[in-house]
């Protein structure tokens, strides 16, 4: 298929529009991660710096347990009223939770009710999520042309990754000139004021964001009851969507999320080469996404993510045990970069796929319900559980068992991909013919 230069023109503008609104959301969600070690001083002050630091990881985790409920919520809103309007709605949640999380006092001004409304903040924030990153990604699919839906979805992970880029860079910047003391006080607000003050721009880019074709032709408009009972026709591509997408959210928030924490209260590195070995690892992943894209428009998805899968189960583990013998920062930049292809390679892969096989009628609804499960389940805990595994284990390398699981988990759902579909092609014809 070929476009004319002003169908290009608008493509790259939507894809444009779209991803960076994505990327504030994602930066907004994820910063707090990154200033882990500062927050949990500022609300979750402890004698024992390991409760310290996983009571900290538990709420950043929290915000993933809101993500099923948007998904449902915001993605038959989405379904319901289209996917502009349903983003736009995303982009203002996303908005008041980061703002709550910035501007609130510490445990030392208003005691426990300090923790308690950074969780109410959180919560807001994966409300948001629940439908945002995966409402992107179905927008992507179906604005995308003819043989091209891998290399279309991946700028949604893209501007992930530039997300990510951004708040190591303005975390290297705060850390080399900002005390630690000051960055307790004061100093880890800077970053999610940044992303509140960006938030006006950013409405006005998504406001004027075309609505897809594909939702504009579609004028049955469904009760939510109507979307649930489709939901339920659909549970078994749901829940292998599911499956597939426990790899992707565990590799992305194992080598961006707990970098930093790891880095520096495992490895004992210093904050400023955690957060550059974050930052070259985001960098990676924008190569290696559209890669992934590419291999999954010329190979198709299936392949991709099988390849990955078995490559991460059999050189995980072997990978960081080799970098816990002896840490420092070009070991860990060269097992995380490792980690970053196993990552790229497959949500490159991963996304397009979902967006395919879900029914178009529900499809922003079952992509995300899917997606955010998964992420709920084992993506958000991720810093959480690998924390907790090094303290247990007394194993360093242990995170890389979390990972070779996600990806067992996902190998094997790659490997029914095809059964499953098979099953509900049969139940929607024999749903038809009784119909």
């Amino acid at each position: 298929m070929m476009l004319t230069a002003a169908e290009r023109r608008a493509k790259v503008n939507a894809i444009f529009r779209v991803a960076s609104c994505n990327f504030l959301e994602a930066y907004d969600f994820i910063v707090y991660a990154y200033y882990a070690p500062y927050i949990a001083q500022t609300f979750f002050p402890n004698e024992n710096p390991y409760l310290e630091r996983a009571q900290t990881l538990l709420v950043f985790g929290a915000g993933f347990l809101m993500r099923p409920l948007g998904a449902i919520l915001l993605g038959a809103y989405m379904d319901k009223h289209g996917r502009r309007k349903g983003l736009i709605l995303t982009l203002a949640l996303m908005a008041v939770g980061t703002l709550t999380i910035a501007v609130t006092p510490g445990y030392a001004t208003i005691g426990w009710a300090a923790p308690a409304i950074v969780i109410v903040g959180r919560l807001l924030q994966g409300l948001s999520a629940g439908a945002e990153f995966t409402g992107v990604s179905v927008y992507l699919s179906e604005v995308s042309t003819p043989g091209r839906r891998g290399l279309y979805c991946c700028w949604q992970s893209v501007s992930n990754q530039v997300a990510v880029i951004a708040a190591a860079v303005i975390g290297v910047v705060l850390t080399s000139f900002v005390v630690p003391a000051d960055m307790t006080l004061w100093g880890w607000r800077v970053p999610l004021l940044i992303g509140v003050v960006a938030i006006p721009f950013l409405y006005w880019l998504r406001r004027s964001l075309p609505e897809t074709e594909v939702f504009a032709q579609s004028r049955h408009v469904r009760s939510m009851g109507e979307v649930l009972r489709l939901l339920g026709a659909n549970w078994g591509l749901i829940l292998n969507g599911m499956a597939l997408s426990v790899m992707t959210t565990v590799s992305f928030y194992l080598i961006t999320a707990y970098t930093p924490t790891y880095g520096q209260q495992v490895l004992q590195m210093t904050p400023q080469d955690s957060l550059v070995v974050t930052m070259l690892v985001a960098v990676s992943n924008i190569f290696w996404l559209p890669v992934g894209g590419l291999l999954s428009d010329r190979f198709g998805g299936r392949t991709v993510m099988l390849s990955v899968t078995a490559a991460a189960l059999l050189t995980a583990y072997g990978a960081m045990s080799w970098l816990v013998i002896a840490p420092d920062f070009t070991k860990l930049l060269a097992v995380l970069l490792l980690f970053s292809v196993y990552f790229g390679l497959y949500n490159g892969a991963l996304i397009p796929t979902l967006a395919s096989i879900m029914p178009q009628e529900v499809r922003a609804t079952a992509f995300s319900l899917a997606f955010v499960t998964a992420t709920a389940i084992f993506g958000g805990f991720t810093p959480y559980i690998a924390n907790f595994l090094v303290e247990a284990t007394e194993d360093r390398a242990a995170p890389a068992l979390w990972l070779s699981l996600a990806a067992a988990i996902s190998l094997t759902a790659a490997f029914v991909l095809p059964f499953v579909q098979s099953a509900s092609r049969q139940k929607a014809s024999a749903g038809v013919v009784a119909g």
